[in-house]
């Protein structure tokens, strides 16, 4: 019998399924409504951008399918394996002829007439990875010399996305894994060296970088410079001003008639505002908190099986997908300064969509073997936190049983 046939209704949380799709679906409403315009002039089709994301919303889906078939204790058995991946189609990226180049930034694999972002991979392997490294590594992180092993991975992950450059994806799984290795038992001292660190390197590739100071510049004060740098904002800001409470009416945006660039993808947030009103954006933004609450309760459940690679999963994946979304809807309100991230499970996006997917079967799986009584009884599966990879954790002093080496 199947985990979904003995897992009672019950005792499944409908909030993390509910919000994912309910995010999926304005994300199709918005596609269509933000691009029409754009993709009847530019590509003779006014519903191009609807059914490439329809498309991708399918492929993802069809992953999704695999993804959550796969037991939990196979992923970390895999991290390695995925960390060496995606750090090779990160550097495949970087060479001429097979990265694409698009306005100076190479972020883009070509195969054929499909593009497939490797920093969108990168965020799913280093949740893998991070998670079963720092599950095996937790006591050692309280020293220097091991506490520095996911720092220098990180960091050398975060210089092949710079070199795209891909700033924006740099901040979100930096921040991330910050607070994987944070909730993994690292020192605070630690941390806040690290942190402090991080804001420093931040700060100087900023001051070091014309385009990037230009760009903070115009945050300031997007309204000096409002037919230049400061254009994108500013007509974003337009568009969450004529919205007001209720918006103009779906399909009434006039900001998404070739005034606001990249309406159906970077900024779909301010043009569902426009339409939508501020009614309308709250509701995103609590579909997105309650994504974010569901899956802390899966942490809370794994900590509380002593699961702690579930937890740290589960951890992260909470941090990318509220970091990403809160990154996204802070640089269309002017929040933050612009950074290209996409809307998870709104905007229109191949590589992006497709992961958004994933991490979500992943979520998914992650709650069915949770849930399931006496770990995977029913199906013939070993609790996680029985296998030999795994060692039972004393959570209260955050220390490892029997650690492997």
């Amino acid at each position: 019998m199947s985990q979904a046939q003995t897992m009672s209704a019950k005792n499944f949380d409908w909030l993390l399924p509910f919000c994912v799709l309910s995010l999926a679906s304005i994300g199709v409403v918005m596609v269509a409504s933000a691009s029409i315009a754009y993709a009847a002039d530019i590509h003779g089709d006014p519903w191009f951008f609807l059914k490439r994301h329809l498309i991708y919303l399918g492929v993802g889906a069809c992953v999704a399918l695999v993804v959550s078939q796969v037991p939990l204790y196979v992923w970390s058995r895999l991290s390695w394996p995925l960390l060496l991946f995606s750090c090779l189609l990160l550097m495949a990226v970087l060479v001429p002829g097979i990265g694409r180049e698009v306005n100076g930034s190479r972020r883009w694999l070509a195969l054929g007439s499909i593009t497939v972002q490797p920093a969108e991979i990168a965020k799913f392997c280093l949740l893998v990875f991070f998670a079963s490294f720092l599950t095996r590594r937790n006591r050692q992180l309280r020293h220097w010399s091991s506490f520095m092993v996911p720092v220098v991975i990180l960091g050398i992950v975060a210089l092949l996305l710079l070199l795209q450059p891909d700033f924006g994806s740099v901040v979100v799984i930096s921040g991330t894994v910050l607070a994987m290795v944070f909730l993994a038992g690292a020192r605070l001292p630690h941390t806040f060296v690290l942190v402090a660190a991080a804001a420093c390197g931040l700060v100087l590739m900023a001051l070091v970088s014309p385009y990037r100071l230009q760009r903070l510049m115009t945050f300031l004060d997007p309204w000096r410079d409002q037919f230049a740098g400061g254009y994108q904002l500013t007509q974003s800001l337009i568009a969450f001003g004529r919205g007001e409470w209720f918006g103009v009416g779906l399909g009434n945006s006039v900001q998404k008639l070739f005034y606001l660039p990249e309406a159906h993808t970077d900024f779909i947030f301010a043009i569902l505002s426009e339409e939508w009103g501020m009614v309308g954006g709250l509701a995103v933004i609590a579909l997105f908190a309650g994504l974010t609450v569901s899956l802390l309760r899966l942490v809370r459940g794994a900590l509380a099986q002593q699961n702690f690679f579930a937890a740290l999963l589960a951890f992260g994946i909470a941090v990318l997908l509220a970091g990403q979304a809160f990154v996204n809807m802070g640089v269309a309100s002017g929040l933050l300064p612009t950074k290209g991230l996409t809307l998870p499970f709104v905007s229109s996006g191949g590589s992006s969509l497709v992961i958004c997917c994933v991490l979500f079967a992943l979520a998914l799986r992650l709650q069915v073997e949770l849930r399931s009584e006496n770990g995977s009884k029913e199906t013939g599966v070993a609790p996680i936190s029985q296998l030999p990879i795994f060692n039972p954790l004393q959570m209260g002093d955050r220390t490892v049983k029997g650690e492997a080496a």
